[in-house]
């Protein structure tokens, strides 16, 4: 299934970059290694998805996937990383991890 993913995804964005695309590919060399982070993560979290799924649900892995989502951004946005206008953690939202951490509690 990654496969397939990666796949399908490198033939539709190759076709839009050459039908809509205005950029130079030879800036892809230029960039920083970090952006290249992004596919190797993605991989990660697909195989992780393959064999989590038929363990412990699709429904305790969507929700674990959006919790993890609504920390990781919280530290983002804490920290003013990515460019991201920096927000302190505060107990509300604190309090609205805890309530979907409850919720997949609840749906377990």
């Amino acid at each position: 299934s990654s496969f397939y993913n990666f796949f399908v995804g490198t033939i539709l964005l190759t076709l839009i970059v050459l039908f809509f695309g205005k950029g130079n590919l030879t800036h892809t060399f230029k960039v920083p290694k970090w952006y290249l982070l992004g596919g190797l993560l993605g991989l990660i979290y697909l195989t992780v998805l393959v064999f989590g799924i038929p363990k412990v649900g699709v429904g305790i892995s969507m929700i674990a996937i959006v919790v993890g989502q609504m920390i990781m951004s919280m530290i983002i946005e804490h920290f003013g990383w990515l460019g991201s206008e920096k927000k302190s953690i505060t107990k509300k939202r604190s309090l609205a991890i805890v309530f979907m951490l409850v919720a997949l509690i609840f749906i377990y």
